[in-house]
Formats: C-alpha cells, sequence, structure tokens
C-alpha cells in the first residue's frame, strides 16, 4: 500500500525547488543534488511529483502571480501603464528574480521539440496574454488587444532577461517604459 503524501513535507519541498534552480539553473538539474539540498531522497521527490519536470512546474505554480487579479477592473490607460511599470520593476529588481530566472529557463527549454515545459509555458503565456487583453479592451483606444498584449509580454519579458543577463537597470527600464507608453495611449 502506497504511502499518504504529507500535504505540508510536499508544500516545504515546493517552496525550496524555485531558490535551488535559480542558484544552480534548470539544463544541468538532476534530483539527487536537488533532494540533498532540500533534506530529502530523489525517491521521496518521485513519490511527491512523479517526475522531475512536474516537480518543477508544481513549484512554478505556487510562485506564479495573481495575473487576473493585477489587471482586473483596469479600464484606462494610466492605470494599466501603471500596472505594467510596477510588474516589470517588481520583476526585474530582484525582488521576483529568483522565479523569474526559472521561469526564463523553463520558457527556453519549452522551445525544444516535444520539450516537458511545452504545456506549462504555452498556458502561463496564454493567462498573461488572456488577462492583458481584457484590461486593454476595456480601454476601448487600442486596436487588436491581443496583439498588442503578445507585444508587452514579449517585449516585457525579453527586456527583464536583458536586465537579469547584464545587470544594466537604467537603460533595461528606460526601454520597458517606452514599450509601455508607446502601445499604451
Amino acid at each position: 500500500m502506497a504511502r499518504p503524501l504529507d500535504h505540508a513535507k510536499r508544500a516545504e519541498l515546493l517552496a525550496g525547488v524555485v531558490a535551488y534552480i535559480a542558484d544552480h539553473g534548470l539544463a544541468e538539474l538532476s534530483l539527487r543534488p536537488l533532494a540533498a539540498e532540500l533534506g530529502t531522497s530523489s525517491r521521496m521527490l518521485i513519490h511527491y511529483f512523479g517526475t522531475k519536470e512536474e516537480l518543477l512546474v508544481q513549484a512554478l505554480a505556487t510562485q506564479r502571480p495573481d495575473i487576473a487579479a493585477l489587471f482586473a477592473e483596469v479600464t484606462d490607460a494610466e492605470t494599466l501603464r501603471a500596472r505594467l511599470t510596477a510588474f516589470f520593476e517588481a520583476n526585474a529588481d530582484g525582488r521576483g528574480s529568483a522565479s523569474v530566472r526559472v521561469l526564463l529557463q523553463v520558457l527556453g527549454a519549452a522551445c525544444a521539440p516535444a520539450g516537458p515545459y511545452a504545456r506549462y509555458a504555452h498556458d502561463a503565456i496564454a493567462v498573461f496574454v488572456t488577462a492583458l487583453a481584457a484590461a486593454l479592451d476595456r480601454i476601448d483606444a487600442i486596436d487588436d488587444p491581443e496583439a498588442v498584449a503578445t507585444l508587452l509580454i514579449s517585449g516585457l519579458r525579453g527586456i527583464i532577461q536583458d536586465r537579469l543577463i547584464t545587470g544594466d537597470a537604467e537603460r533595461t527600464t528606460r526601454a520597458a517604459r517606452r514599450l509601455i507608453e508607446q502601445n499604451i495611449r
């Protein structure tokens, strides 16, 4: 008979995964060193999560911001620009960088044919596009809200990645603000 899951232990394990991957990277992720760092065994990680990929997907899900709430009730361009700017700053300045670093690695891995993270990456992008497009649609001054949402999301993601790689806060902040200002008038 299978041992029942200890939900508190499972939550504790998930809390440590994103920080571990941010420090060690996704490409070389191995369950044994991860398990040792988390104070458990690779066998127990498989017991709790099934696969290494599922472990990562579930860990990322615990870190996902509530995008729908971020854009809820936005009805004017000024508020939307402010929320997007705040989102960029919160995720580019280090406060959210551990989960952002991991998410960027997962998105890159999802580009591989039959990548294990393709469904997660697709869903993460779709949630963001849908919520932002709905806010843009409420503004009424935006032609093709879905395309503009895609442009903003992809552009900001690229600028955040640039910031994490180069550390150039001044240039990337200017670029993010310009992207937002030019697309939400």
